[in-house]
């Protein structure tokens, strides 16, 4: 368990680290903001620094005792600005190097699970056009194909044909990393939020958009969410604690969030994880801190209090 704070002094100047370069800039302006916002509520002499392409160039030279970064996507939640802090000692929330590294890697976040035991879908690397034909025959139709190293769902499109999945894969490849193909899972869609080890409510996502992506996260007035999940309570707790395992595979700590499948017949399937989720009005880890009890501000206070970690 991180240090538990009473006092808003004890957490010195605090820099909240928003925006970045990557696709998910504009979702982590509106995090941040929130963030801000619930800092400053709270007392905590927090600054918004609203960071491009040079997150640490704000940092140079001021007087801040640590770091709550809210930089979704790659140059913030990838590992980099983790060892960036670190080098120049300055505390922060959330995971450390190695799991920021590993967890904004789709693929080698399968990896690490298909290690450790836990079920993930079968999935098959997409190197060049020439693989399709290999994928089309091995995992079958309908499959998910994804951009390794992007989040909030970015470049990601379902394909029930040939056709399909070249159209796809040509969408994936045009954000600068690896490419696979996943098995489609049918049933129902999950998240679960991590805080400080222990896990938080589980949300059931409902969408009538073919699967949870950008517009039905960010946009849609049609997405459902339901917390309480629905789920029985001894089948509810076995899946958060997988979703717990799973943090814990790939060495996250503070706080995550993972996405799971529930199958026709019950079997869970891990699909990623996060490490600096959402905390806008249409994200999740705010929901299920609610229904637990924690309200916004109270919710970020308890990040905040991850910044003072020796676990990593």
């Amino acid at each position: 368990m991180s240090k538990r704070v009473d006092n808003p002094q004890a957490f010195g100047r605090v820099a909240v680290l928003m925006g970045g370069a990557a696709a998910e800039r504009e979702i982590s302006l509106k995090s941040g903001k929130a963030v801000l916002q619930a800092l400053l509520n709270r007392g905590v002499d927090a600054v918004g620094l609203d960071v491009g392409a040079r997150p640490l160039a704000p940092l140079l030279g001021a007087d801040f005792d640590r770091v709550f970064n809210i930089i979704h996507g790659r140059g913030g939640e990838d590992g980099v600005l983790q060892g960036a802090l670190e080098a120049l000692g300055l505390p922060y929330t959330g995971s450390g190097v190695l799991a920021s590294a590993l967890a904004m890697d789709k693929l080698r976040t399968k990896l690490c699970w298909i290690g450790a035991g836990l079920p993930t879908p079968r999935w098959m690397l997409l190197r060049s056009e020439a693989d399709l034909t290999i994928c089309a025959e091995t995992l079958n139709f309908p499959v998910i194909v994804k951009p390794a190293e992007e989040g909030s769902s970015i470049g990601m499109s379902r394909a029930e044909n040939s056709a399909e999945l070249l159209e796809a894969w040509r969408r994936a490849s045009q954000y600068n990393c690896a490419v696979f193909a996943e098995t489609w899972v049918t049933g129902a869609e999950y998240t679960a939020a991590v805080l400080d080890g222990e896990p938080l409510p589980l949300i059931r996502l409902e969408t009538p958009n073919t699967f949870y992506d950008f517009d039905a996260k960010y946009r849609a007035a049609t997405t459902r969410y339901h917390c309480p999940c629905g789920l029985l309570p001894e089948t509810e707790s076995k899946l958060r604690e997988l979703a717990v395992r799973a943090c814990a595979t790939v060495g996250v700590t503070g706080w995550g969030r993972v996405d799971l499948l529930v199958d026709g017949v019950g079997e869970p399937w891990l699909i990623e994880v996060n490490t600096v989720p959402g905390m806008t009005d249409h994200s999740l880890v705010p929901m299920a801190a609610r229904t637990a009890g924690l309200d916004f501000d109270a919710l970020v206070w308890r990040i905040l209090e991850t910044s003072f970690d020796p676990r990593r």
